[in-house]
C-alpha cells in the first residue's frame, strides 16, 4: 500500500469536518504496514499540525481550489507539501510516491496537478516562506480566531499556549497504581530495566518517561501497575478528596482512566457509578478496569439527563466536561482545524447545563470537582461564575497548589515543555441542606 494515499484517506474526512484523528487513525493503522506505521502517524499528525500553513501554500500555489468531491486529492497535496517541508525523506521520493498515489485513489487526473504543485514548491520554497511568516496566522500556524481569543484571554500566557500547542513532543506519562506498587519502586523497576524515568513534580502517582515507548511493552503493564495519564489529569483523584464509605460518580467518564484512578485511590468506597453517552467509547472504559481488576456501574446515558439516575445523592461528583479540549492541542493537532470560534459558546451551554443536572444529584456537604482540558475562560472559570451567581447553595472552595495559575473561580493550568498539558480544575460544595432532586 502507498502510505501517502492511505495518509490522504485518513485526513479527507477530517478536512471535512469529520470525525477526528483519535477516532480514524487506529483503523488506518491496522490498514498499514508494520514497516511504515510511524512514517504514517508522521504524515497524518504533522500535516494537521501545520494546517494552517501548508493551506497557504497550496492555495498560491493552486490555479484554482479543489472541487468539494476532491477532497482525498486537496489531501494529498497537503501531504506532499508537508513532507517537502519537514521530513527528510528525498524530494524526488516523496513526489514520485505522493504522485502515485494520485493513481491509487483511481484520479489519475490528479498526478500531473500533484507533480506540477510539488515541483514548483520546490523551486519557489524560499518566496513561499517568507509569504506564510507575514501572515499572523502562518507565522503561528493557527487559525486567526485562536490567535485572536488566546491573546485576548490570556495576555501574559499567550505565546506559551502557541507555542506548547506547536510543539510536536508531548511527554509519555504514567500513573502508577498505588493499590499494587509504589512509585518509588516502580520508578526501580524501569531503571533496572534501562528506561529513563522521572517523579512528576505535582501528582504523586506520576512517572514521566524520557522518551516515548511502547507502553503494551512495559514492566507491569499486563498486571495493571500502571495506566497512561498526564499528570493534569492525575490531579483530579487526588483533589476529589475521597474517603471510606462514599458514593461517586464520574460524569463523561471515557476513556476511564480519572475513574480508574479513583478506585485505585480508595478501595472501600460504597458506590461508584459512571456516566458516558457515547456507547462506542465504553469499550475502553471496560478495558481498562478489566486490566486494573477494578469494578464500577457503568450507565450509557446522557450525563444532562437523569434518566440514568437511581435518585441516591453521590458525596462527591467528577464532572471532566466535554470542550473544546484547546489544552492539548500537541496531542491532537487537528483541534486546530475542526474548532471554530463560534463553538466556544455553544460548548459552554452543553456544559452548564450537564453541571445544573448533576448539582441535584450531590449530597448536601457534598463536593463537585469540575474539570476540563481547555485553555479557555469561557468554558471555565466563567461558566463557574455563572453557574454559581444562579445557584445559591453551591460555594466555590479555592484550590491550592504549586501547580497551574490561581484565578478566581478554580486553577488553570498551561502545557509545559516535557510537562503536563493544559488543564481547568473548580471545586464546588453543596452547602444548603436541600431535598435530594430539588
Amino acid at each position: 500500500m502507498n502510505v501517502r494515499q492511505l495518509a490522504a484517506e485518513t485526513l479527507e474526512p477530517l478536512l471535512r469536518h469529520q470525525g477526528s484523528l483519535n477516532a480514524i487513525m487506529p483503523t488506518a493503522v491496522n490498514r498499514c504496514p508494520e514497516r511504515d506505521r510511524g512514517l504514517l502517524r508522521q504524515l497524518c499528525y504533522g500535516t494537521m499540525r501545520d494546517i494552517t500553513q501548508l493551506n497557504l501554500i497550496a492555495a498560491k500555489l493552486l490555479k484554482r481550489p479543489f472541487k468539494p468531491n476532491d477532497f482525498d486529492i486537496r489531501a494529498l497535496l497537503l501531504v506532499g507539501i508537508y513532507q517537502l517541508r519537514s521530513l527528510r525523506v528525498p524530494a524526488h521520493a516523496a513526489i514520485n510516491e505522493t504522485v502515485e498515489a494520485a493513481h491509487g485513489l483511481k484520479k489519475s487526473w490528479a498526478a500531473k496537478v500533484i507533480n506540477g504543485v510539488l515541483r514548483s514548491y520546490q523551486r519557489q520554497q524560499e518566496a513561499l516562506e517568507q509569504m506564510v511568516d507575514e501572515s499572523e496566522a502562518g507565522r503561528y500556524n493557527h487559525p486567526e480566531w485562536f490567535i485572536g481569543k488566546v491573546k485576548n484571554n490570556w495576555p501574559d500566557h499567550w505565546q506559551q499556549i502557541i507555542d506548547g500547542n506547536n510543539d510536536d513532543e508531548a511527554p509519555l506519562t504514567l500513573r502508577v497504581n498505588q493499590r499494587k506498587i509504589s512509585r518509588d519502586d516502580f520508578l526501580a523497576m524501569l531503571d533496572k530495566e534501562g528506561i529513563g524515568a522521572i517523579a512528576t513534580p505535582f501528582s504523586s502517582h506520576g512517572v514521566t518517561l524520557s522518551e516515548p515507548f511502547d507502553v503494551v511493552s512495559l514492566p507491569g503493564y499486563s498486571d495493571g501497575l500502571f495506566s497512561v495519564q498526564d499528570e493534569a489529569a492525575q490531579l483530579s483523584g487526588e483533589l476529589l478528596d475521597l474517603q471510606p464509605g462514599q458514593r461517586v460518580l464520574d460524569a463523561c467518564a471515557a476513556p476511564g482512566g480519572k475513574l480508574c484512578h479513583i478506585l485505585e485511590q480508595e478501595p472501600n468506597l460504597a458506590q461508584v457509578d459512571a456516566v458516558e453517552l457515547e456507547e462506542r467509547r465504553c469499550a475502553r472504559i471496560h478495558d481498562n478496569l478489566q486490566r486494573l481488576q477494578l469494578e464500577a456501574t457503568l450507565h450509557i446515558a446522557d450525563a444532562s439527563s437523569d434518566s440514568w439516575w437511581s435518585g441516591e445523592a453521590y458525596d462527591r461528583i467528577l464532572l471532566d466536561a466535554p470542550c473544546s479540549a484547546t489544552g492539548v492541542i500537541r496531542r491532537n493537532p487537528d483541534i486546530k482545524y475542526l474548532r471554530k470560534g463560534e463553538d466556544i459558546a455553544a460548548q459552554a451551554d452543553i456544559q452548564l447545563k450537564i453541571l445544573q443536572n448533576l448539582w441535584r444529584m450531590l449530597a448536601p456537604g457534598g463536593k463537585l470537582l469540575y474539570a476540563t482540558c481547555s485553555i479557555f475562560p469561557q468554558e471555565n472559570e466563567r461558566l463557574m461564575k455563572r453557574f454559581l451567581a444562579q445557584q445559591s447553595d453551591a460555594q466555590h472552595l479555592p484550590l491550592s497548589g504549586e501547580w497551574g495559575v490561581s484565578r478566581p473561580y478554580g486553577r488553570q493550568l498551561f502545557p509545559q515543555p516535557q510537562g503536563h498539558d493544559g488543564f481547568y480544575y473548580a471545586l464546588l460544595t453543596k452547602t444548603a441542606d436541600q431535598a435530594v432532586g430539588e
